[in-house]
């Protein structure tokens, strides 16, 4: 709990300086009609986040709470995440390059946790070699981009990052990986910092620097957690599946369709909702509700019956798939949709001069 209310008090504090050297340079967010919001508001927060972390990280690893590999994976990689995400908020760079700096910082911590270990599938243990580093390799940059492409309304990221941190530590102190544990909770107390100026309405985004980040850091934790105990890559899956499958059946939809995949746009399962609710709270809170209510009881299976792990998941991501089916994940909105979005972000703008 200590290392949650360090966490928290720090981060609070470092985000509103960040909102006031933002504001101050206009590193802003200027809506358009595929925003999710209506005012110009400054982005890039997500820095007091991955300040406050990686330093829990440093101080871990000076006392032996945290091994010098998962360390250095996450200080390293996360650092190279954060500057291109960083850079980006500020100046936009290619898409290319920001998909190369991910290449390199999931290679970066699979060498230095060396690797990923065998694939726990029930009472099957499948030692898989090359082929499992690179598909470890390809999962983590995914991880990184699909928590970014998920960061669109107002405390959506925050919160997961909470949920699926705090679960997360819980059932990793449950098995008894404290040091990984603590440094799940030192991310919740950052994110919760975060998240009392990005809470619906929100005076501050998060940016890529704090979203790509997020993504990485929740990757090599389930990677550091399944080397040492194998099946713990299935709790981990649970506790993030909604961000998975939200993410990764919209870029299926629009690949089909044609669509570039980093091409900003405004047609997440999660989006549409928002819009036909009318509200970011509700959406945020309903997936912080299906976290603790559905997904947390199912990963808290996975790891009391370890054999039984895959089905567990297949049992979350089941209703979550027809959810995303279900709100249109992957279709732009409609006409009227686009619309009334357009209308709502020139009154936004409007308000602000």
């Amino acid at each position: 709990m200590f290392i949650i209310i360090v966490a928290f008090l720090a981060s609070a504090l470092l985000t509103a300086l960040m909102r006031r050297y933002l504001v101050r340079r206009r590193v802003l967010d200027v809506p358009n009609a595929r925003s999710s919001h209506s005012a110009p508001t400054p982005r890039g927060g997500g820095v007091s986040i991955v300040l406050v972390f990686l330093l829990a990280v440093l101080l871990f690893v000076q006392s032996g709470t945290l091994s010098g590999s998962v360390g250095w994976a996450l200080t390293g990689g996360g650092l190279a995440v954060a500057v291109a995400g960083f850079l980006d908020d500020h100046f936009r760079v290619s898409a290319w390059l920001r998909l190369l700096i991910h290449f390199a910082a999931a290679g970066w911590a699979l060498w230095q946790l060396n690797g990923i270990g065998p694939l726990h599938l029930g009472s099957f243990s499948w030692d898989w070699g090359w082929v499992g580093q690179l598909l470890a390799l390809v999962g983590l940059v995914w991880m990184i981009n699909l928590y970014n492409f998920m960061d669109g309304i107002d405390g959506l990221a925050g919160l997961e990052a909470l949920c699926a941190g705090g679960l997360g530590g819980l059932l990793l102190a449950w098995s008894g990986l404290g040091g990984l544990a603590d440094g799940a909770l030192a991310l919740v107390g950052a994110s919760a910092g975060f998240l009392v100026w990005n809470w619906p309405p929100a005076r501050i985004f998060m940016g890529d620097a704090g979203s790509g980040f997020l993504g990485f850091v929740f990757g090599v934790l389930a990677i550091a957690s399944a080397k040492e105990q194998p099946w713990l890559i299935w709790p981990w899956l649970i506790l993030l599946s909604v961000f998975i499958v939200d993410s990764t059946f919209t870029l299926i939809r629009r690949l089909i369709a044609g669509a570039r995949w980093y091409e900003a746009h405004c047609s997440h399962a999660y989006q549409h909702a928002a819009r036909r609710w009318g509200s970011h709270a509700k959406v945020t809170l309903t997936i912080a509700a299906v976290n603790v209510a559905w997904l947390f009881p199912l990963a808290w299976g996975a790891c009391v019956w370890p054999v039984a792990g895959p089905l567990f998941a297949v049992v979350a991501m089941a209703p979550l798939v027809y959810m995303a089916f279900r709100y249109d994940a992957g279709q732009e909105p409609s006409v009227r949709q686009a619309v009334r979005s357009t209308t709502e972000v020139r009154a936004g703008l409007d308000s602000q001069v």
